[in-house]
């Protein structure tokens, strides 16, 4: 039995039965029946049929955002605006995928009596395990292109997102997408790891670098399409240049939104050493004008972490830095009584030795370090293991361009942070993962590509 719990009085919202090893097994077997159906169909129907949905989660969002800081505890103004964004990730999806998906001639000799083709073709039956976070937008990163191209998904929300996963599960159907196209898969990482065992033709992952390793593992034994969007220890370097104000503000919300818990959160912060201390100074009172609270009060910026263990993590990274010398400046420590509240967490006088400059934080904690010139500044941001996300912030374009080309990482940022464009390809370098979701080709990503040669006789 599955408890949801509320991370912000710790309790019990509601309790669901897990899969079981045959529910599991018949909700894949109607899928593989299933799909072949839904491929077969005009793409025009599959894409009525994903409007619907949209046109319900507008109409629902409301209390499809209730339930999201209920059960997550992200503050409600910032569920409402996952509701809200997530329209113009589907829009995106609507408006390109028959022409990103259609077949395309690329040689026709009439002398010769030949032709040549690619057509794009679905994968078949997808696992997408998806993430807590963020759980509309990373959810229909996949499960909406994978659907418009034809595939079954078996969609398996994080144990601390099920609710929200059996709400889209149940708008899906109201949608007129059939039981087996889309199905939820309901449990915790057991049950997760049970459904990459079975014959899906691709597997399509959000989270942990850990356990993106071991699903990496699993898949490569059965040689399937294998997609896994991980970890970032996302940096940004603000230049001599800058208006403190607009540069402080921008950054703090990049560190700090949603608690800090998301791949491209802001969490290391380098400073040109010209106005190190002034910005400091602000950047404190701006975080410190933060307000934390109940995620259901509309003034409530800073929620509960959504995981209660993790704060045993934070409270050791924040150990870990001041025995190596950092300065804490606000925050460091979690809140006394009932929620999993951390206080948001600014620490300066900073280095690489220390944990929260080099693993991944996801939690509201930012380390600020001070650089003498820009190539400080990338050797610091190229020291990792991860490369989601890479920001810099001058008024300087050139500049920002120069540094940002040397930088490793999915997705550069000039004078903005934590931002996501269904235009753009989602990636990452390194221990951000492999693949990538969003912009044509996001959608391309749900298919196999077929050669055609054809000659006339």
């Amino acid at each position: 039995m599955l408890r949801i719990l509320n991370p912000a009085s710790h309790s019990v919202i509601r309790e669901i039965e897990e899969e079981t090893p045959a529910s599991l097994r018949r909700k894949y077997e109607e899928a593989r029946e299933a799909q072949p159906l839904w491929a077969a169909i005009p793409g025009t129907e599959r894409l009525a049929a994903i409007r619907r949905f949209r046109e319900l989660l507008e109409t629902h969002a409301a209390s499809l955002a209730d339930t999201l800081t209920e059960e997550m505890g992200k503050p409600i103004k910032q569920s409402r605006s996952e509701l809200a964004g997530v329209l113009a990730r589907i829009d995106f999806f609507l408006e390109h995928t028959q022409s990103t998906l259609a077949d395309e001639t690329v040689l026709d000799d009439p002398g010769e009596k030949l032709t040549e083709r690619i057509s794009h073709e679905p994968l078949g039956v997808i696992a997408n395990i998806s993430a807590w976070n963020y759980p509309y937008f990373v959810g229909s990163n996949v499960f909406v292109p994978a659907l418009l191209a034809g595939n079954a998904v078996l969609y398996k929300p994080s144990e601390f997102a099920t609710l929200t996963g059996l709400a889209i599960e149940k708008l899906m159907r109201a949608a007129g997408i059939p039981k087996g196209v889309f199905a939820a898969v309901i449990g915790a990482g057991s049950v997760g790891a049970a459904t990459l065992k079975l014959e899906v033709d691709g597997v399509f992952f959000t989270g942990s670098l850990a356990i993106g390793q071991k699903i990496a593992a699993a898949a490569s034994k059965r040689m399937i399409r294998t997609q896994l969007e991980l970890g970032g220890k996302d940096p940004i370097y603000v230049c001599e240049d800058v208006d403190i104000a607009a540069a402080v503000a921008g950054v703090a919300d990049g560190a700090f939104y949603n608690s800090g818990q998301s791949c491209c959160s802001v969490e290391r912060l380098y400073v040109h050493a010209a106005i190190h201390d002034a910005f400091v100074e602000a950047f404190v009172a701006e975080v410190k004008g933060y307000r934390m609270g109940e995620p259901m009060d509309e003034a409530t910026y800073i929620g509960p972490l959504a995981r209660q263990p993790h704060i045993a993590y934070l409270k050791h990274q924040v150990a870990d830095a001041r025995a190596k010398g950092a300065k804490l400046l606000t925050g460091g420590k979690s809140v006394p009584g009932k929620g999993n509240y951390f206080e948001p967490t600014v620490f300066s006088q900073v280095n690489h030795d220390m944990l929260l400059m080099r693993e991944e934080t996801f939690g509201p904690i930012i380390g600020i370090q001070k650089v003498n010139d820009d190539a400080e500044a990338v050797r610091l941001m190229n020291d990792t293991e991860y490369g989601l996300t890479a920001g810099v912030y001058t008024r300087d374009g050139e500049r920002a361009r120069k540094i940002l080309a040397q930088v490793h990482a999915g997705s550069a940022y000039w004078n903005c942070c934590d931002r996501v464009s269904p235009r753009l390809p989602w990636s990452g370098v390194g221990h951000s993962g492999v693949g990538l979701t969003l912009s044509t080709y996001g959608i391309q990503a749900f298919t196999r590509t077929k050669a055609w040669h054809l000659r006339a006789v």
